[in-house]
């Protein structure tokens, strides 16, 4: 595994509002020169939902692309598929459970690049939490809360991490793959009935699969001490709109940096109005303010630079092309200040 001391490079999460492959890729490494990333192009198909893109081999799986609904029918006999998600499992065969270029054609697009020189490259697959109770049955229960299709979310998901960082070593021995995480927002509420422990071996599971630098992408509230406990080597969260959440958990964050993680900071907007009023001054001092906290715990400043990345807070698909590419000039812009001020 190599170094996670990315001093602030910038990087992003996967899903852009182009529709566009190849626009897409040109956008990405326009701005993204050291840690590009394939885009995810929700616009272009239902088939790049978050939840479908990676639901290809999922037993029973039925998606209805006229009514854009993914469910699992287990009216159907599973067993079957369900000996061959374990036994590809059992077997790390990743390459029974590919990504197909009709649900992530930027993907595709992206590998065929050429004359790319980066430190590293970044992939996604959404993570097990999301994925698990987002997808139900046909009686519209989270699929997550049963044990055997609950399990076999994980495993799934795994083998598609597993072929994923595989084929982006293509372009790089040096991949990053984040688990796309969004409704660990609601973790410890009544809409999330699973024990911490369940959590962490749902999220370890998948992490498995994957031997280069692990991420969580999480947009929002969560208990952060759940996710650092896992296998997790680099933890996203929305510095811009949740700056304090993280910042309860010092002890925690300390740990987690002292044993060579990162953070990525998500400090640039994805809202057009509030884009609209920042610049990378501004977000400098925004980004400087985030990190004070933790400085005052113990955590050198120097130490969360060096360790950091910075990213958006979250998916550019509410700013349209244009905007999405002036996100991505800030981004860049505040990089490399921080760099130039810190480094």
């Amino acid at each position: 595994m190599f170094d996670a001391k990315f001093g602030c490079l910038p990087t992003m999460t996967g899903s852009l509002p182009h529709t566009d492959p190849i626009e897409a890729c040109r956008l990405v490494t326009r701005f993204l020169k050291d840690i590009p990333v394939w885009p995810q192009l929700p616009k272009r198909s239902f088939l790049e939902n978050m939840y479908v893109q990676y639901s290809q081999g999922f037993p029973g799986v039925v998606i209805e692309r006229e009514g854009e609904k993914i469910y699992i029918d287990r009216s159907k006999d599973l067993s079957k598929p369900l000996e061959r998600l374990y036994q590809a499992y059992l077997e790390n065969d990743f390459a029974k459970y590919p990504i197909s270029q009709e649900y992530a054609p930027g993907l595709y697009a992206f590998l065929a690049l050429e004359n790319l020189t980066p430190r590293a490259v970044k992939g996604q697959v959404t993570g097990p939490i999301s994925w698990g109770l987002t997808v139900l049955d046909q009686d519209k229960k989270s699929i997550l809360y049963d044990d055997v299709l609950g399990d076999a979310v994980a495993k799934l998901l795994r083998l598609k991490a597993g072929w994923q960082e595989r084929v982006l070593k293509k372009l790089s021995r040096n991949t990053i793959i984040f688990l796309d995480e969004p409704y660990m927002t609601s973790y410890g509420s009544a809409y999330i009935s699973l024990s911490r422990e369940r959590v962490i071996s749902l999220l370890d599971e998948v992490f498995g699969g994957i031997s280069g630098l692990k991420g969580i992408h999480c947009c929002g509230n969560t208990d952060w001490s759940v996710l650092l406990a896992t296998q997790v080597n680099i933890l996203n969260f929305d510095a811009y709109n949740f700056a304090e959440s993280l910042s309860l958990y010092p002890k925690e964050v300390k740990r987690f940096l002292d044993g060579g993680g990162a953070i990525a900071w998500g400090i640039v907007p994805n809202q057009p109005e509030t884009l609209a009023k920042e610049t990378v001054a501004s977000l400098k001092d925004r980004l400087e303010e985030a990190m004070s906290p933790f400085t005052r715990h113990g955590i050198p400043f120097k130490q969360l630079i060096e360790q950091g990345l910075l990213i958006p807070s979250c998916t550019l698909m509410p700013l349209g092309e244009e905007g999405a590419a002036t996100a991505l000039d800030m981004l860049t812009g505040l990089s490399a200040v921080i760099r130039k001020r810190y480094l």
